[in-house]
């Protein structure tokens, strides 16, 4: 936390209560109680702040979330954990009641959200058309030219650099094999979105699946020597291009450090996708990309252990695709080859790309 001043703390008080205030004191606050045992972890220190305004003494306390494993790593987090409490706490009767949620700003100044709705992104706009163009002209039988290779090949260049900056933090790449389980957006939650029965993919179905990608956690989650920088979401709607091999990404997801296995799953699941849905197998334009960015990708990062953990990456980025919901309209012999593909990556030792038609049924 900033270093905390009665010269800083008075203007942001005076706005938020609307007169002069004057800081009396500030101290640390922390039960000091002897017991059996020291509690030897906290998420924060508060600090007791005793303040004059229209005449009268009042006290608060300002509290922050430190840094740290439990989910706290990165500020937003930590801002997450803050604006739940200032929302919830005015809501449980002899609860203390919270008076404002705010934030540090660079120089060290306070800033009140207390009146905050909602929470917004601005961006730059980038132009350029997404890489899901290119995949659908693919789809409607176009040549596979020299200048979707080259797309290809600049993506796969692109994550190779990427994946180049390793991570300092194991516990992040605990967290991110943790959440690819039991994030709302990753393999639990999307399971949960399901129907309790959509044709043949019943809760029996999902259930076996659930277990076997449990599995796989404790087979990942001791690897933290892999922790490398991410995209999270690398898949075409999220590639704008331009002219020939000059490229943008957009809305990288769910933390900026993980497996590089994720990218490369993400965006190789849709060349398969596209290819099931055009002919019901790995095949043509989309299977020559398939193994040609594996092929690149295992040669100029020398990651050969990406095999090894691809499987419930792909299981799911499967998930996806098969879903009812975000794909209502996708044919039940679709559905099914992708399911087959998902649980034969998810029983086999490594992934083998050359199997992807096999793991299909295909």
């Amino acid at each position: 936390m900033p270093d905390l001043s009665r010269e800083k703390l008075e203007p942001y008080l005076s706005a938020l209560l609307g007169m002069p205030v004057q800081v009396l004191r500030l101290s640390l606050l922390g039960e000091q109680i002897p017991t059996g045992a020291i509690k030897g972890y906290g998420y924060g220190t508060p600090v007791l702040v005793e303040y004059e305004a229209g005449g009268k003494q009042h006290k608060a306390v300002l509290e922050t979330i430190s840094p740290g494993s439990f989910g706290h790593e990165h500020m937003s987090d930590r801002a997450q954990m803050v604006l739940w409490d200032f929302d919830a706490f005015r809501r449980l009767p002899r609860h203390t009641r919270s008076l404002d949620v705010g934030a540090f700003l660079s120089e060290g100044s306070l800033l009140s959200l207390g009146k905050a709705e909602e929470f917004f992104l601005l961006t730059e706009y980038v132009e350029g058309k997404g890489y899901i163009h290119d995949l659908a002209r693919l789809q409607a039988g176009g040549a596979l030219s020299d200048l979707y290779l080259a797309r290809a090949d600049a993506l796969c260049d692109y994550l190779v650099d990427v994946h180049r900056l390793r991570g300092t933090e194991p516990g992040l790449y605990v967290r991110r094999i943790r959440e690819l389980l039991g994030h709302g957006e990753c393999i639990m939650g999307l399971m949960d979105s399901y129907p309790p029965r959509h044709g043949f993919i019943t809760a029996d179905l999902l259930t076996a699946i659930e277990r076997r990608c449990v599995e796989w956690r404790w087979r990942l989650k001791g690897r933290t020597h892999r922790l490398r920088r991410v995209h999270g979401d690398f898949h075409p709607y999220n590639i704008l291009f331009r002219e020939g091999t000059d490229f943008s990404v957009l809305d990288r997801s769910r933390g900026e450090w993980g497996d590089p296995a994720d990218d490369v799953t993400s965006l190789t699941g849709n060349y398969l996708f596209y290819s099931l849905q055009r002919s019901g197998r790995l095949e043509g334009a989309f299977e020559s990309l398939f193994l040609r960015f594996w092929s690149r990708y295992l040669e100029k990062s020398g990651d050969r252990e990406i095999l090894e953990v691809a499987a419930p990456f792909y299981a799911f980025r499967c998930l996806v695709m098969a879903s009812p919901v975000w794909y209502p309209t996708l044919s039940e012999d679709v559905r099914r080859k992708i399911f087959a593909f998902l649980q034969a990556v998810l029983d086999a030792g490594s992934f083998d790309p050359a199997r992807a038609n096999a793991c299909c049924d295909a």
